[in-house]
C-alpha cells in the first residue's frame, strides 16, 4: 500500500540532498542572498500592486514599484546564473593596473612640483646640462684716449 506522510516527506528529502543545485543552494551564501533579496523585492512589488489602486496606474506610474520589479529580476538572474555557473569568484580589482596607475599621477605630481626632481628627469632624458661660463677670447676695441681740451 502507499507509504505514510512523513515516510513519504522523507524520501522526497532523501532525493533533493542528492541534487546538485539543491547542495550549491545550501552551500553558497551568496546564491541565498540573491534569492532571498529577490524574493523580498518580489513580495514588496506585490503589495503595491495590490494595495488598492488599479494596476495599470501602479505598473506605469509608481515609481517604487518599478524599481521593486527591476531589483527582483536583477537578483534572480544573479541568482540564476550562480546556479548554473557555480560560486563566481571575486576579481582582486586589478592591482598591478592600479599600481601602475597610481605611480603614473604620483611620478607626474612629483615632477610639476619639485624642481630639483624636474631637473633629474631632465637631464636623465636629454643629457646632463654643462655649466656654460662665456669668456672672450679677443681684447676689447682699443678706445681713443680722450684729449685734452683747451680752456679759454
Amino acid at each position: 500500500m502507499a507509504k505514510s506522510k512523513p515516510e513519504k516527506a522523507k524520501a522526497a528529502a532523501e532525493g533533493a540532498w542528492g541534487n546538485v543545485y539543491v547542495q550549491r543552494f545550501v552551500q553558497d551564501e551568496e546564491l541565498r542572498a540573491n534569492v532571498k533579496e529577490a524574493l523580498d523585492n518580489a513580495r514588496s512589488a506585490y503589495a503595491r500592486l495590490t494595495n488598492g489602486k488599479s494596476a495599470s496606474k501602479v505598473v506605469m506610474e509608481d515609481k517604487k514599484f518599478q524599481k521593486d520589479v527591476k531589483n527582483a529580476a536583477d537578483s534572480f538572474k544573479e541568482a540564476s546564473v550562480a546556479l548554473r555557473d557555480g560560486r563566481k569568484r571575486k576579481r582582486s580589482g586589478g592591482g598591478f593596473g592600479k599600481l601602475v596607475l597610481l605611480a603614473l599621477v604620483g611620478g607626474g605630481l612629483a615632477i610639476a612640483l619639485s624642481e630639483d626632481v624636474r631637473n633629474k628627469v631632465l637631464d636623465l632624458l636629454f643629457g646632463k646640462e654643462e655649466e656654460f661660463d662665456y669668456t672672450s677670447t679677443t681684447s676689447p676695441p682699443a678706445t681713443p684716449a680722450p684729449t685734452p681740451t683747451a680752456s679759454t
